[in-house]
């Protein structure tokens, strides 16, 4: 049952510590300190999600108090710009979700210092979009593969390597270094700068901020097993950090792609910082991570993490259905669903949504032949089922009879009139020579919104669609594109089953 009062994380207790860490680590560098962030600086849904209680934004309200001690870099990699790679969370490119950050770190007060396209090598979609920012007065560093990594360190840390890219002019003591997902570029700028600070003669540090995994939680923990769950593409696994239990005997975790990366990069900084003492003894000295300090409720967490990893198992095998994703890749979200004995059928969504589709088949009313279901957990625990018909889809039923539920009107109250219905269903079908008539979950939302002018049934159930925020959805096929945008702006939680809801391999 999802119980919004069941709060396992303390966002205040988070800021106070995390806050501290930072500033202890500036301290030991000189007052001059490069911080990669990685994961999510904005919008940590993930975070959100196996944390309940934790704000998505949290990370962006540490930095706005000490956004006079901070500049900021965002790095983007040129062929994920080529490559037009997408943000599962939003649907967008990763440029137009750099542009969608700088934006939102303007909202925030914190003005963007430059924009670093990493791995240059002339790709035209990224010479577009350099273009695009100067335009807009943003400033631009393009930085291109550096020669000799990661074999040759000599190399790598020389003016032909590192210092063959330039020099980013940053003013304040804490250099925020973020990025749109993995890979971007974000510790490759860290190091030539770093690189270029000790050429300058500024003593500079570099340390690393990523949420996940928790190092001081248990290897097992639910929490860290979520983190693998949501990487199956990068095939990271949490680890014991040896580095860390040799030097300090103490057992805590890290991710196996820093563990790997760690003897090469201890030997970067040492090559940089003129072979002296080394910066750190191992990968998880290098983290400012204090996420374990802002947890209140660990049962909480636990069944929080457990539900995530279904669904990221459910989305690895949407995207296999769809081709983004290989059988390799569905193999090792399965063997994480193993770790913790979870099933799909968890997810208390999935079996209601499964037997409305089951209803539609028997009441032969769905739509083309086919027959599809959808269930949504409201916060007071209460399941809500829709199905597909010849008027709208199963998602879009489903939203309806929510919002019917929570504004108290019957099942049976028809809130959208049939001459709107049937002018949309004539536009789509005569005018747009559309194939697809029934209403997605955006053509429903928007009918509805009319239907409120005059309609006070259908403005109190319109009022209660900010109830849906975060709430749990399953669909048993995969959704149009109407019903997924239409869901996503609800901001709930959506899973679905790796089918399809017509023979069409096109659907527009």
């Amino acid at each position: 049952m999802t119980d919004t009062n069941r709060v396992g994380f303390d966002n205040e207790k988070y800021l106070r510590e995390q806050t501290v860490a930072i500033l202890e680590r500036v301290g030991r560098f000189n007052n001059k300190l490069y911080l990669e962030f990685g994961g999510k600086l904005l919008y940590d849904l993930h975070a959100a999600r196996v944390l309940p209680g934790f704000d998505p934004n949290v990370k962006m309200r540490l930095l706005q108090m000490l956004k006079d001690k901070i500049d900021v870099i965002l790095c983007i990699h040129a062929g994920d710009i080529e490559r037009k790679k997408v943000r599962a969370d939003f649907g967008i490119t990763y440029d137009v979700d750099a542009l969608k950050t700088i934006d939102d770190f303007r909202e925030w007060g914190i003005e963007v210092t430059a924009v670093v396209i990493t791995r240059y090598t002339n790709q035209s979609p990224a010479k577009a979009f350099k273009n695009k920012l100067e335009h807009r007065g943003v400033k631009v560093y393009l930085h291109y593969p550096t020669k000799g990594y990661p074999i040759d360190v000599d190399q790598i840390v020389s003016d032909e390597g590192y210092g063959a890219n330039t020099y980013i002019k940053t003013t304040n003591p804490i250099v925020i270094v973020t990025g749109p997902g993995p890979g971007s570029g974000k510790l490759a700028t860290c190091l030539c700068n770093l690189y270029h600070e000790y050429r300058r003669g500024v003593k500079a540090g570099y340390a690393k901020f990523e949420t996940f995994p928790i190092w001081d939680l248990p290897i097992d923990h639910k929490v860290n097993i979520a983190y693998e769950a949501a990487t199956v593409d990068l095939k990271d696994e949490v680890l014991i950090d040896e580095d860390h239990f040799k030097a300090y005997g103490v057992k805590i975790v890290n991710y196996n792609r820093d563990i790997e990366a760690f003897h090469l990069l201890k030997r970067i900084l040492e090559k940089i910082t003129g072979g002296g003492e080394s910066m750190y003894q191992s990968p998880t000295d290098m983290g400012v991570n204090r996420a374990s300090s802002g947890i209140v409720n660990d049962d909480v967490i636990q069944e929080a993490a457990h539900q995530e990893i279904i669904r990221r198992y459910f989305r690895c095998a949407v995207e296999y259905a769809l081709g983004l994703a290989d059988k390799e890749t569905l193999d090792q979200a399965l063997m994480v669903m193993g770790k913790i004995h979870a099933r799909g059928e968890d997810r208390r969504v999935v079996l209601p949504a499964r037997k409305a589709s089951k209803e539609a088949e028997k009441s032969g009313k769905g739509n083309a032949g086919f027959f599809c279901g959808a269930a949504i957990e409201l916060h007071d625990g209460t399941i809500i089922s829709g199905k597909n018909s010849p008027l709208m889809h199963a998602a879009a039923s489903l939203v309806l009879n929510a919002s019917k539920y929570l504004a108290g009107l019957p099942d049976s109250l028809l809130l959208l009139p049939k001459n709107l219905i049937d002018s949309v269903t004539w536009l789509k079908k005569d005018i747009l020579n559309g194939k697809e008539v029934s209403l997605d979950v955006e053509e429903m939302l928007i009918l509805l919104a009319i239907s409120a002018l005059s309609n006070p049934a259908a403005q109190a159930a319109l009022e209660k669609l900010k109830l849906l925020r975060n709430c749990e959805v399953h669909l048993t096929h995969i959704p149009t594109p109407g019903d997924e945008a239409g869901l996503r702006k609800l901001n709930v939680n959506l899973t679905c089953d790796p089918e399809y809801s017509s023979k069409s391999l096109f659907v527009s």
